[in-house]
């Protein structure tokens, strides 16, 4: 696909400042924000950027080529879209925005469980080429209707999530009201009026909604019976029988994401899961926690001829996508910036932000004078 960027808005930085003004006070925050003191979160941007690349200036070059097979499938360029749950709450369709997107760019979308649209509706739009990711239910016909529904919509990967045992403590969203569901405070409301963009897609495109749980909610929950269905429903901690049975049971390609530990990772290829993403969900879980890009460096020295490792949290555009495969990584995901340019410029910010990447990537691997991103790892500085 053509790469076009808005000059107005030529970094993720810009998208931030702009998707910032346009989107109401409790939705960016929400986005923006990690959990406790945002150690973690800024420990994942401080450390990526700690990784450094050498280029070899006088070597034989013709040109680079981004395109990455993972699963069987020669993506366009390394990266993916990673889940993120509630996106039709910080920008009206997002979801659809983002799939529609990945679909034309050919990377992988990632549709979370918690988000605003269904399972059936971004197959649609993907033709079933995108991922599902699951939070592991507590009720058995729903996780296995889950099950169903993804295969019958012809997505070939299932990321499971292993980082929300809990919910995490993020201050920001108790001050707005932002459990799950979210309530619509008087402060809140007041905020949308200032954000007339933001309010008029929301009136075209309805309410956010939990669309893939839809069908298994009681008729007319108001909102604190609404939140606490969710929560009873998604206190699911994953465990080893947990992932032998989902690995019985999905026929596709089946990934973990966020593992961190080489315990864990040790446990996920003996259960045969076909790949890792390594993350911290954005920081937003355990602030006492490493950033992703160490764990991940260390996973992929040891077990990277055993299972696919990936990695998403604390990633912002190309150079962090290059660290990333130089440190071993097979793939990345990013959710924050691809949110941030639907914030900003609305349905056209996913193909924006998309192109904006393949840019920054492209030039980074011009830069250094590397052909293939395979390759990445040996402009390494160790």
């Amino acid at each position: 696909m053509e790469i076009k960027i808005n000059p107005k808005y030529p970094s993720v930085t810009d998208l931030r400042q702009r998707a910032m003004v346009k989107m109401p006070k409790f939705a960016f925050e929400y986005l923006d924000g990690g959990c406790n003191e945002d150690i973690n979160l800024d420990k994942n941007r401080t450390d990526i950027q700690k990784v450094e690349l050498m280029p070899q200036y006088l070597s034989k070059f013709d040109k680079s080529n981004l395109k990455t097979e993972l699963f069987g499938h020669t993506y366009d360029a390394p990266f993916g879209i990673a889940p993120v749950g509630l996106q039709g709450l910080m920008w009206p369709n997002a979801p659809e925005i983002l799939a529609k997107s990945a679909f034309d760019h050919n990377i992988p979308f990632i549709l979370s469980t918690v988000t605003t649209s269904s399972i059936e509706r971004i197959a649609e739009i993907t033709e079933g080429k995108n991922w599902f990711q699951l939070y592991h239910p507590t009720d058995e016909k729903i996780k296995r209707d889950l099950l169903d529904r993804a295969a019958n919509a012809g997505n070939d990967v299932l990321v499971i999530l292993a980082d929300v045992p809990t919910f995490g403590y993020r201050p920001r969203d108790v001050r707005n009201g932002l459990a799950m569901p979210p309530t619509m405070s008087v402060k809140n409301i007041l905020e949308v009026f200032t954000k007339p963009d933001w309010a008029i897609q929301t009136l075209i495109h309805g309410q956010p909604s939990f669309k893939t749980m839809e069908k298994y909610m009681p008729k007319g929950l108001n909102l604190k019976k609404l939140g606490e269905f969710m929560d009873e429903t998604f206190t699911g901690r994953l465990n080893t029988d947990r992932i032998a049975s989902l690995r019985d049971q999905w026929k596709g390609k089946l990934v973990i994401k966020g593992v961190v530990s080489e315990e864990d990772t040790v446990k996920a290829i003996d259960l045969g899961v076909d790949g890792l993403i390594v993350s911290n969900h954005g920081g937003r879980q355990l602030d006492a926690g490493q950033s992703t890009i160490v764990p991940m460096t260390n996973l992929a020295q040891k077990y990277k001829d055993q299972i696919k490792i990936m990695v998403d949290s604390g990633l912002r555009g190309g150079p962090d996508i290059a660290r990333s495969i130089a440190s071993g990584a097979d793939f990345t995901f990013m959710g924050r910036s691809f949110m941030y340019g639907v914030g900003a410029l609305g349905k056209e910010g996913g193909n924006h932000t998309i192109s904006l990447m393949k840019r920054e990537f492209q030039q980074v691997m011009e830069q250094v004078c590397c052909e293939r991103v395979e390759d990445l790892p040996k402009h390494l500085i160790k």
